[in-house]
């Protein structure tokens, strides 16, 4: 019993913190009403990044469609991810780089009106590079890549939601 009353003065507490610091969980984005039908033009449908980017569209009241009749397009000309050596260690081995992924999006009404002019995102992570680890570093890598694509997804709904025709 008094275990019981304890763990709910304990969860309380906690709620009351999480509260009082203004932590609230973030809703669904309210996207423009034109996005009800979206297609995503882009050269990679099947990237990180647009898959994920599809996902949080549907998630969020968008339907995705392949056909171009009546819908909104989501333009996406740049989704680029790179690699940048920064810096060699004493056996002219990388020891250091960073991932850069960087998109440009713009969303055009089904009248090729501009909705939401085109906008670039750009962000990245550091990875130290251990050669006595290659697979740790290798799937350390790929991670990083999921991360930006998810990170950088999310972004992008955050901005489209906050456009109002």
């Amino acid at each position: 019993m008094f275990g019981r009353r304890l763990r709910l003065c304990a969860g309380l507490a906690i709620a009351m913190a999480l509260a009082g610091c203004g932590f609230h969980f973030q809703g669904q984005a309210e996207l423009p009403p034109e996005m009800a039908q979206t297609r995503i033009a882009t050269a990679d449908p099947y990237s990180q990044f647009v898959r994920r980017l599809s996902i949080l569209l549907e998630q969020n009241g968008a339907s995705v469609v392949a056909a171009p009749a009546g819908t909104a397009v989501l333009e996406i000309p740049e989704n680029l991810v790179r690699k940048d050596i920064l810096s060699i260690g004493d056996t002219a081995r990388v020891r250091e780089y960073r991932i850069v992924h960087r998109v440009r999006f713009r969303l055009v009404d089904p009248e090729g009106r501009v909705l939401v002019p085109e906008q670039s995102l750009e962000r990245s992570r550091v990875i130290s590079f251990d050669e006595q680890d290659i697979l740790a570093a290798t799937r350390e890598e790929e991670y990083l890549r999921e991360e930006l694509a998810d990170t950088l997804s999310r972004m992008v709904l955050r901005r489209l939601g906050t456009t109002r025709a």
